[in-house]
């Protein structure tokens, strides 16, 4: 099977301007991932480009099949992980437009499959073990250090570090769930970022998580709250710069064969019970 090095999770607007992509199709044990992988070249390394929510954007964020879509990016040899995604701002200085790459996460979704080790059998049989794997520092610091370097070299004021809480979705909060959000300290809040970022974790992958601010979340005291309109307008507007920080994060991440970091050791001494692709 044709291999990459790198994953991107996220839209179409981040392969579409490529030269030569090839579109794969990758079955895993947990069903079908969000669409086909796209494979391209982007700074002579090897690309995975997977659109979360499915190519027409088609599959809401408590419906993605979370386990798939990491199962299939290993599966193709990829070991790093980006992941992209739209949020609100939780705090006045954190507006449209502003890229923060957070380093911590709090999960407040409901009911999403978020571990490959719950000992439930594989549908060839295999039955992994019951383990429980360190998550006090959620995202690769290598991979954070390197966004937030390449993207303030790109002339983008990245915010270093924050709280990315993740809601089920797919509505938007109210203003006191906001509000609250806000009073814990939080940063930015989404609807993606997990299980996504545990689940690479468990796959030995480093993920880094580039949020861009979309709107003020519904907690602002004015206005008529966060649209969707708004929040597409926002995120279009920056894709493109978006791309290009990303091709840029691509070509700055260490070698494959050079990872020293907590996501590469993150199994090491357990016992799964299936090996992993």
């Amino acid at each position: 099977m044709t291999e990459a090095e790198i994953g991107v999770i996220g839209g179409s607007g981040f392969y579409s301007f490529l030269d030569d992509v090839t579109e794969i199709t990758v079955e895993t044990p947990y069903g079908p991932p969000s669409d086909s992988l796209f494979l391209g070249k982007v700074a002579g390394r090897e690309v995975a480009f997977l659109p979360r929510h499915g190519r027409k954007h088609h599959i809401p964020p408590h419906r993605i099949n979370y386990r798939a879509n990491l199962w299939a990016l290993r599966s193709l040899g990829v070991r790093q992980v980006l992941g992209p995604c739209a949020v609100g701002g939780l705090r006045p200085e954190f507006g449209p437009g502003t890229l923060l790459v957070p380093d911590q996460l709090m999960d407040r979704t409901k009911g999403r499959a978020q571990t490959y080790f719950d000992g439930e059998a594989l549908p060839d049989g295999r039955r992994p073990s019951v383990v429980h794997v360190s998550f006090a520092d959620p995202y690769c610091p290598a991979g954070r250090q390197t966004a937030v370097r390449t993207a303030r070299e790109g002339g983008w004021e990245a915010v270093d570090g924050g709280t990315l809480v993740v809601v089920e979705g797919p509505r938007f909060s109210t203003r006191a769930e906001s509000r609250w959000h806000a009073s814990q300290g939080w940063s930015v809040i989404g609807m993606t970022g997990h299980p996504e970022a545990i689940l690479a974790r468990e796959l030995a992958l480093c993920y880094t998580s580039l949020t861009l601010v979309t709107d003020l979340d519904a907690g602002a005291e004015t206005g008529e709250g966060v649209s969707q309109h708004e929040v597409l307008q926002v995120f279009a507007a920056n894709v493109g710069r978006l791309r290009t920080v990303l091709f840029d994060v691509v070509a700055a991440l260490p070698a494959t064969a050079d990872r020293d970091c907590l996501c590469a050791h993150a199994l090491d001494g357990l016992d799964l019970g299936i090996d992993l692709p």
